[in-house]
């Protein structure tokens, strides 16, 4: 838990009634303003704040206070809680802005058809919905079922890609690897492509006639001599 300064005005209050430390080692403590400090000091700011002892609420030491008040340039440093107050965990569904719960049923349409394996309670952490939405926009049997257009929830900023993927992840944990006809398509195996008949191997194998190709060449030669005499005429 991090730590933070209770009530910073009242703290600031009986830090400038009580001690002599400077304005800007006030405010640098209780995250204030130098010149809102010395308003406070004037009596400009903060009237009818009753000052709240830090040292009696355990967030800075005497010894602290005097270190301060002797150096200007030592800066204040709250003291470590003796008693550690661990963050509390948020349980339920996520609350969902008003301007955007009229999302949500296309946000978990979305989630059903893309990610089958995810469960409706974690389909109501992400997006903030009760089961019985999402079994009706499973069923098809919704009020406003064929308006719904499947978007992704994370684009409509009712979650994170974070949270998604973490969900997902948990959802994938322990399931059996899917199948060749659920992937598809798949490469032949070596045993039914060993005994192919290729028909280039055949043309490649064939034996050349050297005596066919020259008689050839020779032919052709003939035949451009002739058209030279031709044209010498």
């Amino acid at each position: 838990m991090a730590q933070t300064l209770l009530m910073p005005k009242a703290t600031a209050v009986w830090l400038v009634d009580n001690t002599a430390l400077s304005f800007d080692q006030i405010a640098q403590f209780c995250k204030l303003h130098p010149l809102e400090v010395k308003a406070i000091a004037d009596g400009e700011a903060a009237q009818g704040i009753k000052g709240l002892d830090p040292i009696a609420t355990g967030q800075l030491s005497r010894d602290e206070i005097a270190r301060a008040e002797k150096d200007v340039n030592h800066k204040l440093k709250l003291s470590e809680p003796k008693v550690r107050v661990p963050d509390s965990k948020r349980r339920g569904p996520r609350y969902t802005p008003v301007s955007k719960r009229q999302d949500r049923p296309n946000a978990i349409l979305w989630l059903v058809r893309n990610h089958p394996e995810l469960k409706d309670a974690q389909i109501s952490r992400l997006v903030g919905t009760t089961k019985s939405t999402i079994e009706q926009i499973r069923d098809r049997t919704h009020w406003n079922s064929t308006n719904l257009t499947p978007m992704d929830p994370v684009t409509l900023g009712l979650c994170s890609q974070i949270d998604l993927d973490m969900e997902v992840e948990k959802a994938s944990k322990g399931r059996p690897l899917p199948t060749a006809a659920e992937l598809g398509a798949t490469l032949q195996a070596a045993s039914d492509t060993e005994h192919l008949n290729l028909g280039y191997r055949d043309e490649e194998e064939k034996e050349i006639d050297a005596n066919a190709v020259f008689a050839k060449l020779k032919s052709l030669k003939s035949d451009r001599a002739d058209d030279e005499d031709d044209d010498r005429f």
